[in-house]
């Protein structure tokens, strides 16, 4: 008998094998590859043309893994053919290390053992009135989205959504867009359910994956939290998947297979027709059309918990007070912010730039410290002394020869949270501070800086933008925006939505547990309608507002955009390359070519990189049309495309 295997590769085709086995559809084989033995996946249909003459090999034995479901191989299809990858690589996000793992001894899942308890946590009429709208016909496929101010108790409300599920033999998927908010959200669900999850990220060991992995196959595991990879596990019974902060930039996955975890966890809903829920401060312009065009249902919770208020907005004209040389901030901010630790309140010093300094150069012959495999600054980190490239790692001495005679004299330009920090530190000695970023906050001793912030044991944080996903600081009541005029620039056609949610999940940090709080924006730009619209507390004008503008110019959610992009180590060559794949592309696509262009990043790990943007009809014809293309066009040897589908940057 002849059978269908995809194996996880860069085929976009399963092959074709022999077996006298009993073998359906999603089961797990091995198969001889080449010289080598490969873990596969018997599919639901034969390659399509097959022309070539070669001997057929026969599978070698079927593993002992329960099948891999239907609708999961019918997703995994529309998967690739949305996002153009070939069907081995959809396969391989399933996979573990290209593995399927065989049936685990049941004792090794103990620790998951999903035994409910009875929790005295009462709703407030506001969250039953959204849990009851949430709970509609719980069985079949529909988009929910549970929109609330930050601290109004979304959480509580769709985790009363999860123990209907489970209760019904079901098993849940939660999903957050960043690693470090896993350890948090664990605490708070082990509270509420007294059971553990399973967690799933890059950071987890190969071990704990393989029980994870096998856990979730037979049915034994019941819930998942995990990253954007942990929506591919092959879930025997979901029953209910939920998408937090469903608005994040985090959920876009932009290197390897690009796709957006959010949209493609509504279709993996709609495949397996479950119920998924959407929560957010302040929704994502995609999902507020839907939510319009009444595609999504919607509740909303107005209040916060235990009817704390927002905080309130001051605006610092850094015009009228002078900063002192070297100083970013103001001898008003320092006064606020006496006022607010005279208090006990916690105070957050928010900059959204890493490191010391974003920028230094030479004060003798003014060249910048520039990163030599991108053509971007290279950042200033004093706590490791050394200069960074935040894309590609590459590290450098800030010793340099100059051109002129001796050794560079440089000179830092604009602060990175180090720089703040030190201020900060001048201006309040007897503090104990902290800086909270990406680069402080992923380590092993993060989980005990997190409950010393909790405890109100550090008194002042410096924090970049990670701090404004869904941690809860019950002190922090002071908010200092070092400098809203930069974050509000840049060539982004989604600049404005991001800062409107950043803003409103920062604001949320504050005055969670009822003391009045304050968020303070330094500030040159006399424009105070913009920050006062940002701030609103009702968001909903923004993005209509926002909305209108979309549609007008035709821009997502109302067409779609794919980029392309072109990458070599020649940049004669590859410009060459980009006009005549242009030239080819052109007349045969169902949509319209904008570029070539120099990418914004022109130069990045060594790579010279051309971008082109296809606009069109949001079908799969425009996606059907470039992969055809694609797979007839021969590139020139060094030269390698990448696609995005619904780019989020535009880098």
């Amino acid at each position: 008998m002849k059978v269908p295997i995809l194996l996880p590769n860069i085929f976009n085709h399963p092959f074709t094998y022999e077996s006298n086995l009993d073998l359906k559809i999603g089961d797990y084989v091995v198969v001889p590859f080449g010289k080598s033995k490969i873990t596969g996946v018997v599919w639901d249909e034969f390659e399509k043309k097959n022309n070539r003459h070669f001997k057929i090999k026969s599978v070698l034995k079927k593993l002992d893994v329960v099948p891999l479901k239907k609708t999961t191989i019918k997703f995994l299809n529309w998967f690739s053919e949305y996002n153009i990858i070939p069907k081995g690589m959809a396969l391989k996000l399933v996979l573990l290390s290209s593995n399927a793992i065989e049936k685990i001894q049941k004792d090794a899942y103990k620790i998951f053992e999903s035994n409910i308890k009875t929790n005295a946590i009462e709703l407030s009429e506001e969250q039953k009135k959204s849990l009851r709208k949430m709970n509609v016909s719980n069985q079949k496929f529909r988009v929910h989205v549970l929109q609330g101010t930050t601290g109004s108790g979304k959480t509580m409300v769709y985790f009363e959504a999860l123990k209907a599920i489970i209760n019904k033999g079901f098993q849940g998927l939660i999903l957050l867009p960043e690693i470090g908010l896993t350890g948090q959200f664990e605490k708070k669900f082990k509270e509420f359910f007294g059971f553990t999850p399973a967690v799933w990220h890059s950071g987890i060991t190969k071990k704990k994956k393989e029980i994870i992995w096998s856990g979730i196959t037979n049915g034994e595991i019941k819930v998942v939290i995990g990253a954007r990879s942990s929506l591919f596990l092959p879930f025997k019974k979901l029953g209910l998947i939920i998408v937090d902060e469903e608005h994040d930039q985090s959920y876009k996955q932009d290197e390897g297979v690009t796709y957006n975890a959010r949209d493609m966890a509504i279709s993996r809903a709609s495949f397996e027709n479950i119920p998924i829920n959407l929560i957010t401060a302040v929704p994502s312009i995609e999902t507020y059309e839907n939510i319009k065009k009444g595609k999504f249902t919607i509740s909303k919770l107005e209040k916060r918990y235990k009817n704390a208020s927002l905080p309130n907005y001051e605006i610092i004209n850094l015009n009228e007070t002078k900063l002192e040389k070297q100083s970013w901030l103001s001898k008003k901010i320092i006064e606020k912010v006496n006022f607010h630790l005279d208090k006990n309140d916690q105070v957050l010093f928010f900059l959204n730039r890493r490191g010391f300094s974003p920028h230094v150069l030479c004060n003798k012959c003014f060249n910048s410290y520039s990163c030599p495999n991108c053509s971007i600054n290279l950042v200033y980190h004093k706590k490791k002394n050394n200069l960074l490239c935040h894309y590609c790692g590459f590290k450098s001495s800030l010793k340099r020869t100059c051109v002129k005679e001796g050794d560079c004299e440089f000179i830092f330009s604009g602060p990175g949270v180090e720089r703040i920090s030190e201020e900060v530190k001048k201006n309040f000695p007897s503090k104990k501070i902290e800086i909270f970023s990406s680069d402080t906050m992923n380590k092993k001793s993060s989980s005990d800086k997190l409950e010393k912030i909790i405890d109100n044991e550090v008194q002042i944080l410096v924090g970049t933008q990670l701090i404004s996903k869904g941690f809860h600081f019950p002190s922090l009541n002071c908010i200092v925006v070092v400098d809203i005029d930069l974050s509000s620039q840049g060539h982004d056609l989604r600049g404005a939505e991001k800062n409107l949610q950043l803003y409103h999940q920062l604001s949320g940090r504050a005055g969670r547990t009822g003391k009045p709080a304050t968020v303070y924006f330094q500030t040159y730009n006399t424009n105070t309608k913009m920050i006062s619209d940002l701030t609103n507390s009702n968001p909903d004008i923004f993005l209509d507002r926002e909305l209108d503008i979309r549609r007008q110019n035709n821009l997502p959610p109302f067409q779609r955009f794919i980029s392309l992009i072109l990458t070599g180590d020649n940049e004669a060559r590859l410009e060459k390359e980009a006009f005549y794949f242009k030239n080819f592309i052109e007349k045969k696509i169902k949509g319209r070519v904008l570029g070539p262009v120099s990418a914004p990043i022109f130069r990045l790990k060594k790579k010279f990189r051309i971008r082109m943007l296809i606009r069109g009809s949001k079908s799969l014809n425009l996606q059907n049309s470039i992969a055809k293309i694609i797979a007839n066009y021969k590139f020139s040897s060094g030269i390698k495309l990448s696609v995005d589908v619904d780019p989020i940057n535009f880098n």
